[in-house]
C-alpha cells in the first residue's frame, strides 16, 4: 500500500477491478493520492454476488477502512448493464453505506482518465488490451458513445492475452500436427507451465482459468522479439484485430475523415512497446486523420474523475445534495412516476392478525380478498376492451404482442405467451414475454434485474419493435425500472402502450404515459407486498383476455371452441376429434380420418368435411342451469 501525506479535505475513492488485478485509489479534491492499494482480479461475471460483498470488504481492510470519504466510483470488468452496475452499487452499499457510489465497467474509468490529457475537442477511442479486450469512444462533447468488442473470452476479446495464448496451443497444436515436429515456441510454454509433454496440455487448458491462459502470453511476446515465426504471425493478427476495432469504433461515432484520438490502454500495449507501434501503424492506416497516444496513468484515476463528476455537489452541505438513496442504490434519475407508496405496498387491516389466526379462518380470509378481484377488473372493461382492439389490429397487420415484466409478473406474461401457439396456432414470435434477468428468472430471482431500465429499453431495441407492435408493461406497483425503460422505448418506436399494474393511484407524466394504463382496484394483499397473490391472479385473468379475445376477433374460435388449435399430443388430438364433430355433425372415424388428411388443422378438415355435405354449425348445446342453448358459428 502507498501513501503520501494525509488530508482533513473531503476524500475520493477510485476502484478499478480488472480482470488480474484491482486497485483502489484515495484521492483528495486536488487531485493529490492519499493511499494506493491493490488486490486479486474481479471480473463481474466471474463473481457471485457473496463474491463480490468479499471482494470490497477486502479492499476496505487494505484502505485501513478510510474516514472522510465522499463520494466512490468503481469501474468493473464484465459490467455491461445497468443490473450489473446494480449489483455493484448493492454490495458496494454493504461496505460503504453512506457513501454514494457511482458504477460503471473498466472501459469509462480508463477513458475518463485519459480526458485530462486528451487533446481538446476530439471525440476519443480507447483501444484497451490485456487479459480481456475491447474498444470504447465519446464523441468530443461526451453525448454519443459507442463500444466494439468486450463480449467476454469465450465470444469475443480479439487481440487480448486470453486471445493470444489460446491462439498460440492451436497453432502449436496444429503444427505439430502436420509436421510431427513439436515448435520451439511450444518448448517455452510447456517449460513456463512445468508441462512434460504437449498431451499434458489437454488437461491443462481445460481446467485453467481466463488469467493463466493469457498469462501464456509473456512467452509469445519474448518469442515475437526473437522472431518466431508462430509468434509473429499471432501478434500481429492481434494488433491487426485491435486497430480494425478501433477504426470501427470511431465510425460509429463520427464520419470518416474526422480527426480522431485513439488511446491505448491496458496491459499489453502499454508494457510492449513494439505491439502498441503496430497497433498504431494499423490504426492510422485504417484512419489517416487518427492521432494515437498511449494512457499516461494509470486508469483508476478515471473513477476518482468519475466520482467527483456525478457526485461534486456532495460536501457543500445538504441542500445541494442532488444525488438520492432508493432501493439501496444512490442514483441520480427519476422514475417517470410519481405517487406515494403504491397499493401493492400497504398493509392489509383485515390480515393484520393473519400469523394468529386458525388455517380455516385463513383460507376465509384468502378467498373473501380474491372475491374482490373480478369487480376490480370489471371496472376496468372499457379500457380492456380498448386494449383487445389495439392488439387484434396490431395482429391484422403483421403486428406483435410483447408481454413485458419482471418477477411474478414476468412469469405471467411469458406464460401466457408460451400458451399461444399450442392454443390457437400461432407463430412462436407472434405473442412474445420478455422477462427481467432473462431465462434464468422464470425459475430464480435475479438480483437487481427489475431495476434495469436501460436493460428494459434495450430488450425492445433488440426485439425491433415497430409502430405496427403493442407492448404490454406488467408492473404491480406501477413503477418498476425495466418495465418502464421497455415501454418509453417502445412508445418512441410508436408502437402502442399498455400498462397493466395494480396501483389505481399511480401519476405519470403527460410525455411519458402510456396508450393505455389498467389499473385495477384489487387492494392491499392479504400477506403485504406478495404482489403474487391478488395482483398475480388479477394478471392471469386480464392477460387471458388479452391474447383470448383478441384471438376471438382473427377468427381463430368457432362458437366457443378453439379451431385453430396445435393438436401436439392424444389429449388435443381427441379433443380436436371432438371439434371437428361438433362443427360439423361428422362422426368420429370420419371426423379423425379428415383431420389425418389435413395433417390435423382442423379448420381444413372442417372445410373439407363441408364439402361432402356435412354441417356447417355445431349441434344443439345443453347447459346446466340455462336451458338449452344453441351455439351458432361466427
Amino acid at each position: 500500500m502507498t501513501k503520501t501525506d494525509q488530508t482533513t479535505a473531503p476524500l475520493y475513492l477510485g476502484i478499478e477491478c480488472g480482470g488480474t488485478r484491482s486497485i483502489a485509489l484515495l484521492s483528495d479534491g486536488a487531485g493529490r493520492q492519499i493511499v494506493r492499494t491493490e488486490a486479486g482480479g474481479a471480473n463481474l461475471k466471474l463473481l457471485s454476488d457473496p463474491q463480490l460483498h468479499a471482494h470490497f470488504r477486502k479492499i476496505d481492510g487494505l484502505l485501513k477502512n478510510p474516514r472522510g470519504v465522499v463520494a466512490l466510483a468503481i469501474g468493473m470488468a464484465g459490467a455491461r448493464a445497468e443490473m450489473d452496475r446494480t449489483r455493484i452499487r448493492m454490495a458496494a452499499e454493504k461496505v460503504w453505506p453512506e457513501i454514494p457510489c457511482y458504477a460503471t465497467n473498466d472501459l469509462e474509468t480508463a477513458l475518463a482518465a485519459a480526458e485530462s490529457a486528451s487533446i481538446e475537442a476530439l471525440p476519443r477511442v480507447l483501444i484497451l488490451s490485456g487479459t480481456g479486450s475491447c474498444c470504447f469512444g465519446k464523441t468530443a462533447d461526451g453525448k454519443k458513445t459507442a463500444k466494439v468488442g468486450g463480449w467476454g473470452h469465450l465470444l469475443g476479446d480479439k487481440g487480448s492475452g486470453y486471445e493470444i495464448g489460446l491462439r498460440t496451443l492451436k497453432a502449436l497444436v496444429f503444427y505439430y500436427d502436420r509436421d510431427e515436429v513439436w515448435p520451439a515456441l511450444g518448448q517455452k510454454i510447456l517449460r513456463s507451465l512445468e508441462l512434460n509433454t504437449p498431451n499434458e496440455l489437454i488437461g491443462w487448458v481445460q481446467s485453467a482459468g481466463k488469467s493463466d491462459v493469457a498469462a501464456l502470453a509473456i512467452e509469445v511476446f519474448n518469442a515475437w522479439a526473437k522472431k518466431d515465426k508462430i509468434a509473429s504471425d499471432i501478434i500481429t493478427a492481434a494488433a491487426e484485430s485491435l486497430a480494425t476495432d478501433g477504426a470501427d469504433c470511431a465510425r460509429h461515432l463520427v464520419k470518416p475523415g474526422t480527426p480522431v484520438q485513439f488511446i491505448l490502454a491496458g496491459s499489453l500495449p502499454l508494457k510492449q512497446p513494439r505491439f502498441a507501434a503496430a497497433i498504431e501503424k494499423v490504426v492510422l492506416a485504417a484512419w489517416p486523420k487518427g492521432i494515437v497516444t498511449a494512457l499516461k496513468r494509470e486508469s483508476v484515476w478515471g473513477a476518482i474523475e468519475l466520482a467527483k463528476k456525478h457526485f461534486a455537489e456532495i460536501g457543500a452541505g445538504p441542500t445541494t445534495l442532488k444525488i438520492v438513496k432508493r432501493d439501496n442504490a444512490w442514483i441520480a434519475e427519476k422514475l417517470p412516476v410519481t405517487n406515494g407508496l403504491p397499493m401493492t405496498e400497504q398493509r392489509n387491516p383485515r390480515s393484520v392478525n393473519l400469523d394468529q389466526l386458525p388455517v380455516s379462518e385463513m383460507i376465509d380470509l384468502m378467498l373473501s380478498e380474491d372475491r374482490k378481484i373480478p369487480e376490480a377488473i370489471f371496472d376496468e372493461r372499457a379500457k380492456i376492451e380498448k386494449a383487445v382492439n389495439f392488439i387484434t389490429k396490431s395482429f391484422k397487420t403483421g403486428g406483435r404482442l410483447f408481454y413485458v415484466g419482471a418477477g411474478s409478473s414476468g412469469r405471467l406474461g411469458v406464460l401466457d405467451a408460451s400458451e399461444c401457439p399450442p392454443t390457437f396456432r400461432t407463430p412462436s414470435e407472434m405473442v412474445q414475454g420478455i422477462i427481467a434477468g432473462g431465462q434464468i428468472a422464470l425459475w430464480r430471482a435475479v438480483e437487481g434485474a427489475e431495476d434495469d431500465a436501460l436493460a428494459g429499453a434495450e430488450a425492445i431495441q433488440f426485439n425491433t419493435i415497430t409502430k405496427k407492435d403493442v407492448v404490454v408493461g406488467i408492473a404491480a406497483s406501477g413503477r418498476t425500472p425495466f418495465v418502464w425503460g421497455a415501454l418509453l422505448e417502445a412508445k418512441k418506436r410508436g408502437a402502442k402502450t399498455i400498462l397493466l399494474c395494480f396501483n389505481p393511484h399511480l401519476v405519470v407524466a403527460p410525455k411519458n404515459r402510456p396508450n393505455i394504463i389498467i389499473a385495477p382496484n384489487v387492494g392491499p394483499e392479504v400477506l403485504t407486498g406478495s404482489t403474487r397473490l391478488k395482483a398475480g391472479t388479477a394478471t392471469k385473468l386480464i392477460l387471458n383476455m388479452l391474447t383470448t379475445l383478441s384471438m376471438v376477433k382473427l377468427g381463430k374460435v368457432i362458437s366457443n371452441l378453439m379451431v385453430d388449435l396445435n393438436p401436439s399430443n392424444i389429449k388435443l388430438r381427441d379433443r380436436a376429434v371432438r371439434i371437428v364433430r361438433d362443427i360439423t355433425g361428422a362422426d368420429e372415424e370420419a371426423a379423425k380420418k379428415e383431420l389425418e388428411k389435413a395433417n390435423w388443422v382442423v379448420k381444413e378438415a372442417c372445410h373439407h368435411l363441408r364439402l361432402k355435405g356435412f354441417s356447417s354449425r355445431p349441434p344443439a348445446i345443453s347447459a346446466p342451469g340455462n336451458g338449452g342453448i344453441r351455439a351458432t358459428a361466427g
